[in-house]
């Protein structure tokens, strides 16, 4: 990228040294205190920055925080979406340090995706300080609970969106430098079996194993997947008794569900609510459906990419597209406003032990995402 790349290639150490700042700051999803310890340094960066910033307390996970860039252009906000929390637990950096070797940094939560806020908010202290005005304001919201479905999020996310004449989302991309114009749905859904406990030798008849019962349940759960439609369902999870010589009063399962079309999110759940009870005395009870819905690769996202694409070129990237098989905040905004995704750094090993940026491509995107920004 000739004439924004060099800039950004020179902030490269202090990227570097940003990031590893955030990634110091441990903080999982379901720990409201450690998020908010992001929050707090997040707000602070954002402030530097010049950014007017608003916090959006959480009450059960951690604070949003919202910083907006102000523009001459009387043009719709471009709001950019990343996430704080990871799903690494307090102390893992203990056994996973961060540490730099040759072109990688590791750390848990860096590549996914603490690196994004680090690639969005040098985006924009690259463009103040190389004179180049975003054609629109710029909005960055960061929030407390992507890892664990954006219940608390999701409607000032939408809220977002729908203000918006487009939306960037900031997790990594897909190995590669790979861009997202296609994600599946994700939902889940809770089954319980209740049936009646009894000692499993003097009364076994007078029992009604609900470990049996579900394991009937179970099989029929596990045929609603359909590979020709990409569907997928995953009983990933089962609880169930308390002791060898008991008929087990109840048991329960966490399945996972993923789907390319929103019809079989309906297919699924008409299918998942009309299960009965193939024992005589139990009873199902089920919860759960649909969290986020797939996000389609429409004409209006093959518009978006291409726009891209072009403004990319212009730099000598060559931007390429692909899908993914997880969610994330991009896919509540592309049904609403023209959504990429992807446009974090590359690396690898999204929650595994192996997690790591690729240092070259924090440059690479924040150029990139500065490109977009003032040329769109």
């Amino acid at each position: 990228m000739t004439e924004l790349l060099p800039y950004f290639q020179s902030q490269e150490d202090a990227m570097v040294a940003e990031l590893s700042d955030l990634v110091q700051i441990e903080s999982p999803s379901h720990d409201k205190a450690a998020v908010d310890r992001m929050s707090t340094r997040v707000e602070s960066l954002f402030e530097a920055a010049g950014a007017v910033v608003r916090r959006f307390p959480g009450s059960q996970t951690g604070d949003m925080v919202l910083g907006s860039w102000g523009s001459s252009s009387p043009a719709r906000p471009i709001t950019l979406l990343c996430h704080m929390d990871t799903v690494w637990q307090i102390g893992t950096l203990e056994h996973m340090p961060i540490r730099r070797v040759d072109n990688k940094l590791y750390g848990p939560g860096g590549y996914d995706m603490k690196a994004g806020i680090v690639i969005a908010l040098n985006a924009l202290r690259g463009l103040a300080a190389l004179g180049r005005p975003a054609v629109a304001p710029v909005n960055i919201l960061c929030t407390g609970d992507e890892e664990i479905g954006s219940n608390a999020s999701r409607a000032k996310i939408e809220e977002l969106a729908a203000q918006s004449q487009l939306v960037f989302v900031l997790e990594p991309a897909i190995p590669g430098g790979v861009i997202k114009t296609a994600r599946k749905g994700v939902g889940e859904y809770f089954v319980r079996v209740e049936g009646r406990a009894a000692h499993a030798g003097a009364d076994h008849k007078k029992g009604r194993n609900a470990i049996e019962e579900m394991a009937h349940q179970i099989l029929a759960l596990q045929r609603l997947t359909d590979y020709d439609k990409n569907t997928t369902v995953n009983v990933g999870v089962i609880k169930g008794g308390t002791a060898s010589n008991v008929v087990p009063a109840a048991c329960e399962v966490e399945l996972d569900f993923r789907i390319t079309l929103h019809e079989e999110a309906e297919r699924l759940e008409q299918a998942i609510h009309n299960l009965r009870p193939v024992l005589e005395g139990t009873k199902l009870l089920i919860s759960g459906g649909l969290n986020r819905p797939p996000m389609v690769r429409d004409e209006r996202m093959i518009a978006t990419f291409e726009k891209a694409k072009t403004i990319a070129a212009r730099h000598g990237m060559a931007l390429q597209e692909g899908s993914a098989g997880g969610a994330s905040d991009g896919n509540f905004t592309a049904s609403i406003t023209p959504t990429l995704d992807g446009l974090g750094a590359d690396g690898d090993g999204a929650h595994a032990v192996h997690e790591h940026v690729l240092i070259n491509t924090l440059s690479q995107r924040a150029a990139l995402v500065a490109a977009l920004l003032s040329e769109w």
